[in-house]
């Protein structure tokens, strides 16, 4: 255990100083430092929406609302007179889309399948249809000069603490018992899980890192609109998370650079884009149902994939 940690830790560090140095002398230039950001702020929503969908064998497409959530806490709050610090928006704007969570989740959650996919993902367009309705929040326009309140390293950082944050859960009791509602719902209830509770959480966790997501957004690229944050957005999330595979956070991440990088390819083609999107979900579906890695994790000290299918 504590080799794997030393291992984990020296790849995290290693990775941040090559990448801190080739943006020091130019080689990562202004556009692949977006890209870069991207990715970090994909594999934060991935992560987080398998914590739902992967760990917990629910069916949230709700995802984007969540994100709007943050992103316009933020917005709001450093372009106030007396503006907020930074990073203090971001765990604000997790906690509200935390509530927010919360609040949706309690009722749906009882939902199972076709019919909470549907209750989520009227959510998320109730939520940017308000925003786009409040004059305040720049309506359909937006908002625009938000300050910028993060860089590289603040990214990095992060997108860091998301994965070890969601990771340690699905490793703990909670992440147990998320997992025994995935394979079996009724059998845990049997076994004296309180499956609407575990449910609720995860739900709840997965809404506060899609609005920490949805802040880091707004403060990195200066200008957010409702559009921004549609049915659209939720589908590219799951995408990526189903590519991945349900279950596995290594999936989502390599899933994440991969999609954000052909997205990046096809930004001059977004119809070849959204076509190829629905090939990469029909080809899974057809050849690998699991997603490229099923339920299974890389482990860096072997570079093989560890556990079974399950997750145990």
């Amino acid at each position: 255990m504590k080799k794997r940690l030393l291992v984990y830790s020296a790849f995290v560090v290693v990775l941040y100083l090559v990448i801190t140095f080739l943006i020091k002398i130019g080689i990562i230039d202004d556009y692949i430092k977006l890209n870069l950001f991207l990715i970090m702020l994909n594999i934060i929503l991935a992560v987080s929406l398998n914590l739902i969908n992967g760990i917990t064998g629910q069916f949230s497409l709700g995802h984007a609302g969540f994100m709007a959530i943050g992103a316009y806490t933020t917005a709001v709050l450093t372009t106030l007179e007396k503006p907020v610090p930074f990073y203090l928006t971001v765990l604000i704007g997790g906690l509200f889309a935390m509530i927010c969570g919360f609040i949706i989740g309690l009722p749906v959650l009882r939902l199972r399948g076709d019919y909470l996919a549907i209750a989520t993902l009227g959510f998320g367009e109730i939520i940017r249809v308000i925003i786009q309705n409040i004059d305040y929040l720049g309506g359909a326009s937006g908002i625009s000069d938000i300050p910028q309140g993060i860089d590289w390293t603040g990214y990095f950082v992060t997108t860091v603490l998301s994965v070890v944050v969601i990771l340690n859960i699905i490793n703990s009791s909670f992440g147990r018992a998320m997992i025994a509602i995935r394979e079996d719902e009724i059998a845990a209830e049997a076994m004296g899980i309180n499956t609407t509770l575990y449910k609720v959480l995860a739900f709840m966790i997965g809404a506060f890192f899609a609005g920490v997501a949805g802040s880091i957004y707004s403060g990195s690229f200066g200008f957010i609109q409702p559009d921004m944050f549609n049915f659209f957005k939720s589908i590219d999330i799951l995408v990526i998370v189903v590519l991945g595979g349900l279950g596995s956070v290594s999936g989502s991440i390599i899933s994440a650079i991969v999609l954000t990088i052909i997205s990046a390819l096809l930004q001059d083609y977004p119809a070849v884009r959204m076509v190829l999107y629905s090939l990469i979900l029909i080809i899974i579906m057809l050849f690998r149902p699991q997603g490229l890695m099923g339920t299974k994790e890389i482990r860096l000290s072997k570079l093989i994939p560890i556990g079974g299918e399950k997750n145990a």
